[in-house]
């Protein structure tokens, strides 16, 4: 080897040995970051993959701070009430009336962290673009399953059942108690013994006798509800034909269902679309050129998207969108731009409002709808339990602890109303956390909608600016819009305890606040 080689190599293993930074930990870092655009990329479909992908990066995260240095941690303005809300969430969990199953869902609560974990490790400006690109494509593409699906359609929609028709003597397990519930014209079959029904064929052979002894379980989709029944075996009307063999007139191909995405549940699917859509029109309203290429992509992407969430058929989230929206064009956006999109908007509010009427055959503001009489209800009964002693106003009664009580206290009209939760965040989270902790949420999300504020309009930090590029403006006015779409839907909705929208919730925090630190400290 010659010399020469010899002090280039020297040379090399020197400045291996001084360099601050281990080949291990920028492994660490950058196994981080790989594990950020996997949550982006599947925040719109999968919550097993989003929080093995959380998971992951708060492994890799904290495997870091082994390594000299450890990784700086930089203080954000949302720090203080953001833990304290879970400091407070803790403490009514181990107080709660059922503690074991409080403090299991504290699991659920500690997704806060993915707001760390993203403006923590985000290292770069082009990293948060690419990662608000990411997530807003990944949703884009996984809209095309949503029209695929109803192109194709799912089970057969019966018409005209007949009195003596089998399907009539269904029954229906509610609260432990088994009650009739006919089958009628307008439902849609789905699946027979957890197998597809493609035709009346496939349910007539399913309801056979000699497929077995006892009833078939069936699952049907009426209105806003998918149900299992049982319906007896044996009991085919004579015939030749299915159709006379089932007593049904005709039949065709179900898409009557409210779009769920790849969640399963409509009302996730909404709120996840509204928080992303507001990222896409944030993007479009800041893009300087609005008749280009990329223009177009995010037109096509505000389209898609809002086909998906106009299939929902989710009230209260189009309501969000519309403030979303509002907010967005009213502080990114010129008078010409303001004009154009209020009259724009005319026939979309009525075509809303006509797919409303056709799909769930009620009005926007429909106090006789079901929906609204169950959230009339279970408000006034949460309210009287909230009230009825001091310790549910300071620490509430723990988190689900109302799934092992509700009978005792006598809520959900007494087992007559689906139970769950009281449809809402505010007296959602005051019921099982207590006043103080409600008082803190709405501290956090008033913090960051200030920080989000100065980000679009002060210019006293120089923020308008700073935005080099058009995406970082979207990302912050996209997300200002989300949040106060987020806070309208959850006054009749408890998305926060939606694990599939909140992480999506999150993710956007964290990309915001590593944006902030980066404009306010020119990194």
């Amino acid at each position: 080897m010659s010399p020469t080689i010899v002090s280039k190599t020297t040379k090399l293993d020197r400045v291996r040995e001084t360099d601050p930074t281990s080949v291990a930990a920028q492994w660490l870092e950058k196994a981080a970051v790989a594990c950020l655009f996997l949550f982006v990329a599947y925040a719109p479909h999968s919550i097993a993959v989003t929080q093995t992908a959380w998971l992951l990066g708060m492994l890799f995260w904290v495997v870091r701070f082994a390594f000299y240095p450890p990784p700086r941690l930089y203080r954000t303005p949302i720090d203080y009430a953001l833990i304290g809300f879970f400091i407070l969430t803790g403490i009514s969990s181990f107080l709660s009336y059922e503690p074991f199953i409080s403090i299991g869902k504290l699991r659920a609560a500690s997704l806060f962290t993915i707001v760390y974990l993203f403006a923590e490790n985000i290292p770069s400006r082009r990293v948060i673009r690419l990662l608000a690109l990411t997530l807003v494509a990944s949703c884009s593409i996984g809209v095309l399953y949503t029209f695929g699906e109803r192109l194709v359609g799912r089970g057969i929609k019966v018409e005209t059942v007949a009195e003596n028709s089998p399907l009539t003597a269904a029954i229906v397990t509610l609260d432990r108690k088994k009650l009739p519930l006919a089958i009628k014209s307008g439902d849609t079959v789905l699946e027979v013994d957890d197998q597809r029904v493609r035709d009346l064929d496939d349910l007539a052979n399913a309801l056979n006798a000699s497929q077995g002894s006892g009833p078939a379980r069936v699952k049907f989709y009426r209105g806003e509800w998918i149900a299992t029944l049982e319906v007896p075996r044996g009991r085919l009307l004579p015939g030749t034909t299915a159709q006379e063999r089932l007593g049904v007139s005709g039949w065709s191909t179900g898409r009557d269902w409210r779009a769920s995405g790849l969640y399963g549940q409509y009302v996730s699917y909404a709120e996840a679309l509204q928080l992303i859509i507001a990222l896409v029109v944030g993007m479009f309203v800041s893009l300087p050129v609005k008749r280009s290429w990329q223009g177009g992509l995010l037109l096509l992407a505000v389209a898609g998207l809002g086909c998906a969430l106009a299939l929902t058929v989710t009230r209260a989230s189009w309501l969000a969108f519309l403030v979303s929206t509002t907010v967005i064009f009213v502080l990114g956006a010129g008078r010409k731009a303001i004009l154009t999109a209020s009259v724009l908007a005319i026939p979309l509010i009525l075509a809303g409002l006509f797919i409303l009427q056709q799909k769930r055959n009620v009005g926007f503001l429909d106090f006789t709808d079901q929906s609204t009489t169950w959230r009339d209800t279970v408000w006034r009964e949460g309210y009287g339990l909230l009230v009825s002693k001091p310790r549910h106003l300071l620490i509430g009664v723990g988190m689900d602890s109302i799934k092992g009580h509700w009978r005792k206290w006598g809520l959900f009209d007494g087992g007559r109303l689906p139970w769950g939760h009281m449809h809402s965040n505010l007296l959602q989270i005051a019921l099982e956390r207590g006043i103080p902790a409600l008082i803190v949420w709405l501290i956090f999300l008033g913090i960051y909608a200030r920080m989000l504020w100065r980000l679009a309009r002060n210019p006293a930090i120089n923020a308008i600016k700073a935005f080099n590029n058009w995406v970082e403006r979207g990302v912050v006015l996209g997300a200002l819009g989300g949040l106060c779409g987020f806070f309208t839907s959850g006054l009749v909705h408890y998305n926060w305890g939606d694990s599939e929208v909140v992480m999506i919730f999150y993710c956007v925090v964290g990309l915001t606040l590593a944006l902030e630190r980066k404009l306010m400290f020119a990194e």
